[in-house]
């Protein structure tokens, strides 16, 4: 669907994206995260043909952005962080509007009206103004007008940016139906709604893309260690032997909840799964297991972490360029004294 290869975007000597690659199939939602000035917005952008790449390509459904603009831009939907709208029409002149834009014919918009309207949930507000509305419907009008046309990709560039959080939910039930029937990518700051509606993330950080999977599989993978909380009825216990069971295993905390009653905190390799073993092992102990709980690690840990540490390398090499160079007189120099 949608193919994206070694892309580039310079503004004069800032390289806001550099050779990055992806690709996106049918019916996915993706978010698309990464911190400020990371270079998002231009990539989405670049998506929607609202800026051209310094080098590379992309392709949407088959078709070359270089070369068939007009015909990818009918197949996409865009939602920028800023919405434009027109504060003085109604909702309905506004959707009009922009179906006379698209060049949409009466039969299509008066078919297509109803179901967006419905899809949306702005049956409501249909004949006010927008600049009457509450952030959360102009949110939906926007969402509106970018799907107005039936396109097959929808992009948004940070959705619920200044929503209340009743209104976030709203407009993660419209993202989470629209996803239902087309592709989707959005941009956002916010992890929860990340982790509540998209299926895959790509993280951007400095112009690159450092991380590429399904959410699941990056909050297992870049985890590294499983943290197991275990909370034990046990007289007298002795938790050293837990370190027997695997090489990887350790006690990251134990400690006494009351009378008889332990929470041990252990820690080990993702690798392997030792809850059985460790269920064996209580048992033979003659403990009886209270909760056993595997405390999955939250996409905000890993985003801090895969974006403080590209930071840092980054940082490292920039260091380079302040150490001292030899110039090529003392290197003479050198030389002749060490002959000598």
């Amino acid at each position: 669907m949608i193919e994206v290869s070694n892309v580039v975007k310079d503004y004069g000597t800032l390289r806001a994206v550099d050779h990055i690659s992806f690709t996106v199939q049918e019916g996915e939602i993706v978010g698309f995260l990464g911190p400020n000035g990371a270079g998002k917005s231009t990539t989405l952008k670049m998506l929607t043909d609202y800026l051209t790449p310094t080098s590379g390509s992309i392709n949407i459904n088959g078709k070359d952005m270089a070369t068939d603009s007009l015909q990818i831009r009918q197949w996409i939907g865009y939602l920028p962080e800023h919405n434009p709208l027109y504060e003085d029409m109604t909702v309905y002149d506004y959707l009009r509007f922009v179906a006379d834009i698209r060049n949409l014919s009466d039969k299509v918009f008066n078919t297509r009206l109803p179901q967006v309207i419905e899809e949306c949930g702005i049956k409501e507000v249909i004949n006010k103004k927008i600049g009457t509305l509450s952030k959360g419907y102009r949110q939906r009008v926007g969402l509106a007008q970018a799907i107005l046309h039936d396109p097959m990709v929808i992009i948004m560039d940070e959705p619920t940016t200044g929503l209340d959080p009743n209104q976030i939910l709203e407009i993660r039930d419209v993202i989470r139906r629209l996803g239902e029937k087309k592709t989707v990518i959005l941009s956002s700051h916010i992890m929860q709604e990340v982790q509540a509606v998209c299926d895959r993330i790509i993280i951007i950080n400095k112009g690159k893309i450092i991380a590429d999977d399904r959410k699941e599989v990056l909050q297992s993978q870049l985890a590294g260690k499983t943290v197991l909380d275990l909370e034990l009825l046990a007289r007298d216990p002795h938790f050293y032997d837990f370190r027997m069971l695997d090489p990887t295993l350790s006690i990251f905390h134990e400690g006494k909840v009351k009378e008889d009653v332990w929470e041990v905190v252990l820690e080990y390799s993702n690798k392997t799964d030792l809850r059985e073993k460790i269920s064996r092992f209580i048992t033979e102990k003659g403990w009886l297991v209270l909760s056993m709980q595997k405390q999955e690690r939250s996409l905000e840990k890993i985003f801090h972490e895969l974006t403080m540490e590209s930071k840092t390398m980054a940082k490292a090499v920039d260091q380079t360029e302040y150490m001292p160079k030899s110039k090529p007189e003392d290197t003479a120099t050198g030389g002749e004294e060490t002959n000598e």
